[in-house]
């Protein structure tokens, strides 16, 4: 994976903390030429790797990619999936049925209507390689490396012990995709301990790491002993806390620390996004070259 790697919650004005930044962000990127301008931008400080959700927006941005193979012949996307969102809209909007229609494909209802409840209870694997391979249409024919499971769901199984299904997620990308299977979790050492138990070994596990412990079940602690003795490729987000902790600060601790992988990060203007490349190859020049 590369060192740095570039958000997607800018675009589709997530912030942790502001209401007001969030409605700004909507207005900025309402256009779709916004987020591939930025994207581009993005490219010029020699980010070439785009991790984001699987929202509808983003298969206008692959449309572009596949149009201009020239220009983004070193771009790659890391999906992360599901959009949860997309989901619950479609059931209130069209109801469950309808829903599965519009997003599962292939012969399903055909096979339902063979096996009924039962089909529905014995092959819930099936139902969930279906919806992989829904959500992963969009992307033909780029290069995705990395497939991620949202930590809405990583952590929903996690929860229920539902360990089956984090197997069934791993094995399908592997065999049906040839690409590395990421895992997204605000709880780390719980992820690892489940892992552990499915014999998935030195996982790809993005979770938040940042000096105050936002959003790190278990404790900030905890991470740092995990980064320090356990054999892991670890994606690091939301490093600034959504903004409480100042940039130079929040970046130099990351870059200090063992085992961090890739730092990932979203902006939406050039002066933060140079800024915040320059910042860390800054501190990577001072501890990744440390004895």
């Amino acid at each position: 994976m590369d060192r740095i790697l570039f958000g997607d919650n800018q675009f589709f004005a997530i912030n942790h903390i502001s209401e007001e930044k969030s409605r700004t962000l909507s207005i900025k990127f309402k256009d779709d030429s916004a987020i591939i301008q930025t994207l581009d931008i993005a490219g010029e400080a020699g980010l070439n790797t785009f991790m984001c959700t699987t929202y509808e927006r983003i298969s206008v941005i692959c449309d572009h990619v596949r149009q201009h193979p020239d220009q983004y012949q070193d771009f790659k996307i890391y999906p992360c999936m599901p959009y949860a969102h997309k989901y619950a809209n479609a059931v209130t909007e069209l109801g469950y049925w309808e829903t599965i229609k519009q997003y599962v494909p292939g012969n399903f209802f055909s096979t339902l209507a063979k096996g009924g409840i039962a089909f529905l209870s014995k092959d819930f694997v099936s139902i969930v390689q279906l919806l992989i391979d829904a959500e992963m249409k969009m992307f033909k024919g780029i290069n995705t490396p990395v497939i991620w499971l949202q930590n809405i769901v990583t952590d929903l199984l996690l929860g229920l012990g539902m360990k089956d299904m984090l197997i069934a997620f791993h094995d399908h990308i592997k065999k049906k995709y040839n690409a590395e299977v990421g895992y997204i979790t605000m709880n780390m050492p719980k992820l690892i301990e489940m892992l552990d138990s499915c014999n998935i070994e030195n996982p790809i596990i993005c979770t938040s790491i940042n000096k105050i412990g936002f959003r790190m079940s278990g404790g900030r602690e905890k991470y740092e002993e995990i980064l320090r003795t356990r054999k892991i490729r670890v994606v690091a987000m939301q490093v600034l806390a959504a903004g409480a902790i100042p940039p130079a600060e929040a970046l130099e601790y990351v870059c200090s620390l063992p085992n961090i992988e890739s730092i990932l990060f979203g902006a939406s203007s050039k002066a933060h996004i140079f800024d915040t490349v320059a910042k860390i190859k800054q501190y990577d020049g001072i501890y990744r070259n440390q004895p």
